[in-house]
């Protein structure tokens, strides 16, 4: 079977707004979708009687919470491959674990029950530090949810030369017919650490052009496999992090990279993607780029 795209579904009306943005998604690349509800069954007690036709409460909730969202897909995309699936366990744990065998892990910004005020629930939080596939976090307002912009948003970091990343925006620029607005800022260094021979005078040429020759390097492959994606280009001064989210107003899609160090436990999330989770005024795509840190150490 094709591999799919998987949604992780909680009853929450942020999910269901995920879940609707992975069918639009599924249609445009072609792919089945794949809605998850994982959850332990404890979680819900009170919510139902006690056990219904043999089976626990939580887990008559939870095939309720899926077989919404599949009805909804169903109402949405007609001819798209949907399957579900119920998995008595935590929802971080079990994403993860699909996300092994899925193109792309797509959640809501938020979650049920007492967290659901934080900015972006903690389910959402992990699988984006974690997940071994791309994951796209939605958020964001209704001309962003219904692709109106038509525009995505690439931000180019210090080692995105033809990484994942780019080669995913790409990829989704060219499936929806949108302009690709890639930007790599740039910031001036405190006057008293400037001590280069060619910086005498102005100090904001220089490091600008040395933005503009990453992007440029940064985009040189990949260009020549996507000639029909119109492409803006932009060195902007200022931090990363504020920059892309203050851009995301007029996008449909931000795609940032994430590193990922082979062989170490923790976040996998930078400043840039982080406040991006948190902030961006449309969906989110972290695209991760593993590698080997004792390769890193050892060069």
């Amino acid at each position: 079977m094709e591999t799919p795209l998987v949604v992780g579904v909680d009853g929450s009306d942020a999910s269901l707004t995920a879940a609707d943005w992975a069918v639009d998604e599924a249609v445009r690349h072609g792919l089945p979708l794949r809605i998850v509800h994982a959850s332990l069954w404890e979680r819900y007690e009170g919510t139902a009687p006690a056990w219904t036709a043999d089976r626990p409460s939580g887990q008559v909730l939870a095939e309720n919470i899926v077989s919404v969202a599949a009805e909804r897909a169903g109402r949405r995309a007609p001819d798209l491959a949907v399957t579900t699936a119920v998995l008595a366990e935590d929802a971080s744990s079990a994403l993860l674990r699909e996300g092994r065998e899925a193109v792309a892990l797509v959640v809501g910004s938020r979650g049920r029950g007492e967290l659901a005020d934080l900015l972006l629930g903690s389910v959402g939080l992990v699988v984006a530090s974690r997940s071994h596939c791309l994951v796209v976090v939605v958020r964001g307002d209704r001309q962003a949810l219904e692709a109106r912009h038509d525009r995505v948003l690439l931000g180019i970091g210090d080692h995105d030369v033809d990484a994942p990343a780019v080669r995913f925006a790409f990829r989704e620029a060219a499936a929806r017919n949108a302009e690709l607005d890639v930007v790599r800022t740039w910031r001036r260094p405190p006057p008293e650490s400037v001590d280069h021979p060619l910086l005498t005078g102005e100090a904001g040429p220089y490091f600008e052009g040395r933005a503009s020759d990453l992007l440029d390097k940064a985009l040189e492959a990949v260009v020549r496999d996507h000639p029909q994606v119109r492409l803006r280009r932009s060195t902007v001064e200022g931090p990363a992090h504020k920059m892309l989210v203050k851009r995301s107003a007029a996008a449909d899609l931000l795609v940032v990279g994430a590193r990922r160090r082979n062989g170490i436990v923790g976040t996998g999330l930078g400043k840039v993607a982080h406040r991006a989770l948190h902030h961006a005024s449309c969906p989110v795509a972290v695209v991760p780029q593993h590698h080997d840190v004792s390769t890193e150490a050892d060069g």
